[in-house]
Parts: C-alpha cells; structure tokens; sequence
C-alpha cells in the first residue's frame, strides 16, 4: 500500500520544500499548493505500507500498526527531513491527531501530548479496562471504553453505554456518533445545519438523525460545518454548510465567485478561476438551478456515474469518498488543490480522481486534513478493488 497527498503543504505535510532561487516563487506557490498527487516518503524505519495516516490543519502523522513502530510526523515542528520520531509512542496500538495535541492509546492507558511544547510527560493520561464486554471489533479513537477523547481538555467525555457506539467522527465544534445498529447520533454546534435535525440549534447530548432512522449506516464523517454518512448499500447522505460546495450541492458562493473572475480575469487560462466553468443549458432548457446555502436535513446524493460509496473523510471545507470499484471522489473547496484534480478549482458536485486510474492505481482508503487529502492506493494487479 502506498499513499499520496494533495492540497495544503506549507509546512511539508505532503513533502519537503523545495528552496527557490532569489526572485523565483514559482516553485514557492507549488510547494504551498500541491494541486497533484504526491507519493509520501518517510524515514525507512517507518514503513508506510502498514501505516494509517491521521491528519491536522499543520500536521502529518504516519502511524505504522505492525507492533514496535514509532508515529512519525511531519509538518509543523517536525524540522529534521521534515518529520520526526514520537518517541514516546513506543507500543502504541491507536492514535489521533489535532492541532495541539496528540492522544495515543496503550494496551493499558490512553495519553494526550501537548505537541507546541518540548515534554517528557502527557499533558494527561488515563488508565483503560481492555478486557470489557465489548462485542465487535475494538474500538477506534476517539471512541474508548466508555466514552470518547476529545480535541482539548477535558479530554475524556463519557457516553451513555445504551449508544453502543461503534464509530465516531469529530469536528472542532461538533461530532457524529455511530451506533453498532447503524443509527447515527449528533451534538455540539448546529449553527450551520451541520446536526441534521432540521434546524439551526445546537445540542449538548447525543441526538438521533431521524431522519435517517430505519436506514442502517456504515460510515459517519464530520467537517468543519457538514457532516457526511454511508448507507449500508453504498448510498452518501450530506448535510450542513455548502457555501463551498462541500456538500456537492449547487452553491451560490461558488458560481458567483466564478462570474466574477470570468469579468475580472477576461482570456486568463482556466487553471486560475476558483470554479470550473459552468455548464450551458441546453437549447429548450430553463436554467433555473436551486441553489443551497445550508441543508439542515440529511439529503441523498447522487454520484455520476451510478457507484457505491465505501468509505468518506470530510476537511474543513471539501470531502473525498472512495467508492468499491477503487476510485476516489472530491468535491467542495479547493483552493490549496485539496481536491486533487491538477488545478485550484473548487467544485459543488463529486468528479472523480483521474490521476489514480491513469495510474493503474485503486484507492483503498481516503484521509482529509483540514486543507489537505492522503488517499492510500495499491496498484490494480496486486489487489482486487472490490
């Protein structure tokens, strides 16, 4: 398995800056936005074939899960070659990564390190009870016995054990819960229409989706203002926030950002626009497009072609899904190239990936950062898609 990333790269998340002569910022630009999939590297002592990626705003972790490895960062802080060893990550068996911190879990305890200072200890820790009555696979942070592992302190928030969560997925404001059912839990801001009940209020406890009950789900994800969820027969349901099109959703924000530098930028080469152009109604045909600002109820979207969605990560403002045929999907905002398609537009419906099935390569897994996406890929002899 190998992984590729794209998008925001200005403190080498993705690869290693390239310095640019005196004058040139050329190579600068591209260093900070890379609109093209680039194969990760890492020290040889980490191998990425066994590794998960984990994802911040500034960082990267590679997190091998083949016994005695180390997490290795790289971005922000990481200064040597750009990434650096987490020694005290010895053992791990789990670990997720915010902007401040870094919560690693332990066959016996679970800890939080204050990645802006230079410590010899957790910023917290908490002892664990591996041997629960758990049914299923184990759990995944930031889900623990017992409740889950938050971005900033208080770290450990309880959770009703009648939830009997399987997933979880959070922003820095909200989060979204799946049960072993396939029922679908939110809470925290809905300012945004990012909880799906149907308005804009915010929830302090676990709430059901109901608009979604009776259909069981296999996926949850949350971005900054939306949230995205697979059906178990492969179907995506998005709501909350879409004024970048990270919904998939027509945006007004996004196509008015476009008529602007289409008056503005007059004969500039298309890689430039924010937007790809937009298409031509047919002759007979009434362009009267809805446009949606913010879709407060879970709505089904439609991918072209027909596919079933496997599995989806949301970034701040864009969302990527891998499908069962091995391709991926990006759409919403891409100014830093996030999306992956060789240029800096953003989108408000899905389009596929082409660089990875000009490759040869099938997606097996998909990972956004805030402005970034890590995509892992085997190439298509080595392993059926499906």
């Amino acid at each position: 398995m190998r992984w590729f990333g794209f998008g925001f790269n200005a403190f080498g998340q993705i690869h290693v800056h390239v310095k640019p002569p005196k004058g040139d910022s050329s190579d600068a630009v591209k260093d900070v936005k890379v609109s093209s999939p680039t194969e990760l590297t890492i020290n040889s002592d980490c191998c990425l074939k066994t590794a998960k990626i984990k994802a911040s705003w500034s960082r990267r972790a590679s997190c091998p899960l083949d016994g005695d490895s180390y997490v290795c960062l790289a971005g922000f802080g990481a200064v040597q070659s750009n990434e650096c060893f987490v020694k005290h990550s010895s053992g791990y068996t789990d670990a997720s990564i915010s902007e401040s911190y870094m919560t690693l879990v332990f066959p016996d305890r679970v800890e939080s390190w204050d990645l802006q200072k230079e410590v010899e200890s957790p910023a917290w820790s908490m002892l664990i009870n591996t041997q629960s009555d758990t049914v299923g696979p184990p759990l995944s942070l930031p889900l623990v016995p017992g409740g889950y592992i938050a971005m900033k302190p208080p770290f450990y928030r309880s959770l009703s054990p009648h939830l009997k969560a399987k997933s979880l997925s959070l922003s820095a404001e909200h989060a979204i819960l799946l049960t072993a059912s396939g029922a679908v839990y939110t809470w925290g801001l809905g300012s945004h229409g990012q909880l799906g009940h149907g308005g804009l209020t915010s929830e302090e406890e676990p709430r059901t989706v109901e608009a979604l009950w009776g259909m069981p789900m296999s996926c949850v994800a949350a971005g900054g203002w939306h949230s995205v969820c697979i059906s178990d027969g492969g179907d995506l349901y998005v709501w909350g926030w879409n004024e970048s099109g990270q919904l998939g959703l027509p945006s007004r924000g996004l196509r008015k950002a476009l008529q602007q530098q289409t008056g503005q930028q007059a004969g500039a080469p298309c890689q430039h626009a924010t937007t790809p152009p937009a298409k031509e109604p047919q002759e007979g045909e009434k362009h009267e497009e809805v446009f949606i600002s913010v879709q407060a109820f879970p709505a089904l979207l439609d991918v072209t072609p027909s596919c079933e969605i496997r599995t989806v990560s949301c970034g701040c403002r864009h969302t990527a899904a891998v499908t069962t045929k091995g391709d991926l999907y990006t759409w919403g905002w891409g100014d830093y190239g996030q999306l992956g398609h060789q240029s800096l537009f953003s989108l408000d419906e899905p389009q596929r990936v082409e660089f990875f099935r000009e490759q040869q390569m099938c997606v097996v897994d998909v990972v956004c950062g805030a402005w970034n996406t890590f995509a892992a890929v085997v190439k298509v002899e080595e392993k059926a898609c499906t």
